[in-house]
């Protein structure tokens, strides 16, 4: 994929609190088994996310991150005695948005109804002016009538997270969404996450060091067969880092150590 040119991505425009919605919530996922075809893919599990924070999860291809994921957004039933507690007891129904790495928009629906069509599905009058404020501040306000096929793939990561924020949940679950980017448009685009899921639980799950360090407030390893979560390394500074800071250097050779001590690569 070619990269954008410059000139095709606008800077975000100010918006007042676009993460504006229900306080933040911690989640605990203590995961008793997970198996596929008999075989022992997850166990004895426990993974933390704190409120209002960005969690990465990295590992290696087939380890059980995006099963972790969809097991969260309920995807995948809770196998055996598996529990998931809210910190504010409450349920998660209903208090989701879920990214994935394809951008998953509607060919036929314009930039703008790809922004509504959740409200829409749940019978709810379409807030007009949020979609396109949203919009706005990811840069796309000119292309709001404009189909999917016309746009470029940052641009359609672009709506992607925009319709992932418009459904204003307060916890949110990204599976590779930059990962299919050349590397300047996934630069641009961590940073615009960065800035607009503030005060969102995040959990994002990545096989790029880099992009676990320049995101996470806490980052943990999956690896092994079968795969255990490391202790969460939790970087300094503001997010999103700085690639050569000298620190993100030294914790990626320490995320590359941990995963080479299983002999494994992400």
């Amino acid at each position: 994929m070619e990269p954008e040119r410059p000139d095709n991505f606008s800077m975000p425009k100010p918006m007042n609190n676009p993460s504006e919605g229900p306080s933040p919530v911690g989640i605990m996922l203590n995961l008793d088994c997970l198996e596929f075809d008999g075989q022992l893919i997850l166990g004895n599990l426990d993974l933390t996310l704190k409120p209002g924070r960005i969690t990465c999860l990295l590992g290696p291809s087939g380890v059980g991150k995006s099963s972790i994921l969809k097991i969260l957004a309920g995807f995948i039933p809770l196998p055996g005695e598996s529990r998931i507690t809210v910190s504010d007891s409450g349920s998660l129904a209903g208090r989701l948005s879920y990214m994935d790495q394809q951008d998953l928009l509607l060919p036929w629906a314009t930039v703008l109804d790809n922004l509504l069509i959740g409200g829409r599905l749940r019978g709810e009058t379409p807030d007009i002016d949020r979609a396109r404020a949203l919009l706005d501040h990811v840069g796309l306000a000119d292309r709001q009538d404009a189909l999917p096929s016309t746009l470029s793939g940052g641009m359609r990561q672009r709506v992607a997270l925009a319709r992932t924020l418009m459904e204003g949940a307060p916890i949110v679950l990204m599976d590779e969404p930059f990962s299919a980017l050349d590397a300047i448009t996934k630069f641009r685009l961590q940073d615009l996450a960065a800035e607009m899921l503030t005060g969102k639980t995040v959990l994002l799950i990545t096989h790029d060091p880099l992009e676990a360090l320049r995101l996470g407030h806490n980052i943990h390893v999956l690896s092994g067969n079968p795969a255990t979560l490391s202790p969460p390394l939790i970087p300094e500074g503001r997010i999103p880092r700085d690639p050569t800071d000298d620190v993100l250097k030294h914790h990626y050779s320490d995320i590359m150590a941990r995963l080479a001590a299983s002999g494994q690569q992400p």
